[in-house]
Parts: structure tokens; C-alpha cells; sequence
């Protein structure tokens, strides 16, 4: 038996506890949470810290297998670029893209990450979760753009969620984007995945999109063009409304990721869906367009806020609480501990998970964090806040 102490404790099931006492077991397991009213009593089986103790964090959006691509793209190039740089030096050696991941794993580990919703294209980064310390819920990635192999996109995907089930990994079968999967192709995917508890999909990340989409032209139709990837007729959504309503199933969560370019008329029509969770990955924005999501446009009206870190081809590092940061700095009047809820209980209700992550409560296990080195009196984050791993 453990217990944990710090000057407040964040457990996303009321207002914060000053001073209280957590209790867990050996394997972290929550056995009580004590409300000590903020008064002080020394015990010498509690571990008392300076910062405040919140449940372990949820990625909702990362690509894994990416992680040997760390430093290859240019900042600021906008995502078509970015696209051709990953397309372009993506293929590397099993064992330098096992290694890269295997570390990434470890940076996410340390930096407090305990469920993470994973992108896969392949099938390179399983051995690895079997291992980790971290719940990964596979996304497996479909796209492709040219309306005839939609059928041979299906077949190759299909094989990939099958060696992962074998596994007994946790996978779902998802479209990465609208401008990257015909319109043939989202609905074999539809027809597949009608009973899917989580989706994700790549939204309005570039303003290029609607250009594509709309009439084949644009920075992202010039990237297939140069890529010789342009089918001879294309057959595309018409709109993001359109895709999220119509192409991609009701069933279960839909994660919209990134946002950078959503507008208020976009968001108040996709909220009519339900269930849907709009990730915000600020780290990775900066990095391909140098642009960030309408952060007080998506709180304003309501919507389910999540975050993610997107890869180390995209991102500097894995950090949820670097996120964190950034998020802090974009919208000042957002409190901590909300930033704190759409970290961690936000993101293990878009995952379905709330059984034993997102929130510190008796018979769950959502890891506990420390954040130290922040203002405890205003209740901020500072640039040298940093993140300790209790359990």
C-alpha cells in the first residue's frame, strides 16, 4: 500500500483537494482518496510532494512508427511539403524504425503518458506495445486517393487490423483525411467499421483542403500531380461537413484531429454528430504551417477538447504537458484545471476508457502524475514546469 500527498490533488470527479491523501496499492490501483480540508498532519506513510498530483495522461493522436523521422521535414513548410518530405524519406531499415520507436515509447512513458490512441500504417511498431507500459489503442490508417484501388487499399488495411487482433491489441480501422481517401474508398471503409467504438480523422488541417476537394486544384492537387499519385478522374468529398455526417460511421467516438483551419460554421455543423471529440495538437501545428487551431472558437462553443502530440516527424517531442504549455499560451482565460480534464479524462472518454483512466477514483488505475515547478498560487504552468511519474 502507497499513499501521496501534495498541495492540491486534480481528480476530475470534483473540485481539487488541498492536501488531500491518495491511497493506492502496490500495482497503483486507487483503494481511497482522503479530503483532509486542506489541513497539514504528518504521517510517515505518506509520500507528501510540492506541485499538484493529477491522473496519468491521454494521447489521443500519435504516430508511432514516425518516430525514426525526428528532424527530417523543414519547419514551416506548410503540409504539402511536409507530406512529400515523409513520403519521400519515410522508408528506413526495420531496425532503425523499431529503435526510434521503442524510444519514443520511453519518452512518452516518462513524460506521464499511460493510454495513447496510436496511428498505424503497418505493423512495425505491435511487438512494442505487447511490451509497453502504455494502453495504445491502434488506429489502422487507410488512405489513397485514386478511386480504382480502393479495393486493393481495403485488402492491404484488413490484413494489417487482423495481425494486430491476433495480438490481442485494441485496433480500429479509420480514414486518414478527406483529401487523401477517395470517395470509393471512404465507403468500403464506412461499410467496415460499423461497429467501431473510437474514429479519427486528419480535419481540416491545411487550408489547402477545400481547394482539393472542391475542384481537384491547390497546393495538396499539385503535390499528387508532382508524386504522379493524381488518378485520371478523381472522385472526392465535397465538403468536411459532408464526410464527418454522411462518409465515415456513426458508430461509437469520432476524433477530429488537428482543426487548424476549422471555422465556426464547419464546427456547429459536425457537432450535430455527437460523440465527437476535437484533438488539438499545437506543437505539430506550428511545426507544418506555423499556425494554430481556433482554440476560443472550438471552447466557445462547446466542444469536447482533447489533446495529442502527433509524431517526432511533426513534433519536437511527446509531452502532453508541452501541449499543455502551448495550449496555456494561446488561450491565457483557459484554467489548468480544465487544460488538465482535456488531457486526461476528455481523452479517456474519447477512447472509451474511462473504466480505469482520466480520473482518480477508487477501484481505477489512471496512473499519478506530479507537476512541479509551477505557480501554485495563481495555478499556472511556468516554462520549467516539469512532470515525475508517481505509479
Amino acid at each position: 500500500m502507497k499513499q501521496f500527498s501534495a498541495q492540491y490533488i486534480f481528480t476530475n470527479t470534483g473540485k481539487p483537494l488541498k492536501r488531500g491523501i491518495i491511497t493506492t496499492d502496490d500495482e497503483g490501483v486507487i483503494l481511497g482518496i482522503e479530503d483532509t480540508g486542506g489541513l497539514t498532519s504528518e504521517r510517515s506513510s505518506v509520500e507528501y510532494h510540492n506541485g499538484i498530483i493529477i491522473p496519468g495522461f491521454v494521447n489521443c493522436h500519435c504516430h508511432l512508427e514516425l518516430s525514426h523521422l525526428k528532424g527530417f521535414a523543414k519547419k514551416g513548410s506548410g503540409l504539402s511539403d511536409f507530406i512529400l518530405q515523409v513520403r519521400n524519406t519515410r522508408e528506413s531499415s526495420p531496425d532503425s524504425i523499431t529503435e526510434a520507436a521503442e524510444k519514443a515509447d520511453d519518452e512518452m512513458t516518462r513524460e506521464g503518458v499511460v493510454l495513447c490512441a496510436d496511428i498505424c500504417n503497418n505493423d512495425s511498431t505491435f511487438g512494442i506495445k505487447l511490451k509497453s507500459r502504455i494502453k495504445y489503442i491502434n488506429l489502422i490508417e487507410v488512405f489513397g486517393i485514386d478511386p480504382a484501388k480502393a479495393g486493393k487499399r481495403i485488402e492491404e488495411t484488413k490484413k494489417i487490423s487482423e495481425k494486430c487482433r491476433s495480438l490481442n491489441l485494441t485496433c480500429y480501422i479509420i480514414p486518414h483525411a478527406v483529401y487523401s481517401t477517395s470517395l470509393p474508398l471512404f465507403r468500403l471503409i464506412k461499410e467496415l467499421t460499423n461497429e467501431n467504438r473510437v474514429t479519427s480523422i486528419h480535419f481540416m488541417e491545411s487550408e489547402g483542403e477545400k481547394d482539393f476537394i472542391a475542384n481537384n486544384t491547390g497546393s495538396i492537387a499539385q503535390s499528387y500531380i508532382s508524386s504522379g499519385l493524381m488518378p485520371a478522374i478523381p472522385q472526392t468529398v465535397k465538403s468536411h461537413t459532408e464526410t464527418v455526417l454522411s462518409e465515415i460511421t456513426l458508430s461509437g467516438n469520432l476524433l477530429l484531429v488537428h482543426n487548424t483551419f476549422a471555422d465556426s460554421v464547419t464546427i456547429e455543423s459536425v457537432n450535430k454528430r455527437g460523440n465527437t471529440f476535437w484533438c488539438l495538437c499545437p506543437g505539430s501545428n506550428i511545426y507544418i504551417e506555423n499556425k494554430l487551431p481556433p482554440v476560443k472558437i472550438l471552447y466557445d462553443a462547446g466542444c469536447q477538447i482533447v489533446t495529442g502530440t502527433d509524431s517526432l516527424a511533426s513534433n519536437e517531442k511527446l509531452s502532453i504537458l508541452h501541449e499543455m504549455k502551448l495550449l496555456q499560451d494561446i488561450f491565457p482565460s483557459i484554467t489548468l484545471e480544465e487544460l488538465t480534464e482535456w488531457a486526461t479524462i476528455n481523452g479517456a472518454t474519447a477512447l472509451g476508457e474511462t473504466e480505469n483512466y482520466g480520473s482518480i477514483e477508487p477501484g481505477k488505475k489512471p496512473g499519478l502524475l506530479l507537476l512541479k515547478d509551477l505557480d501554485l498560487l495563481s495555478l499556472r504552468l511556468k516554462p520549467e514546469t516539469s512532470v515525475l511519474k508517481l505509479i
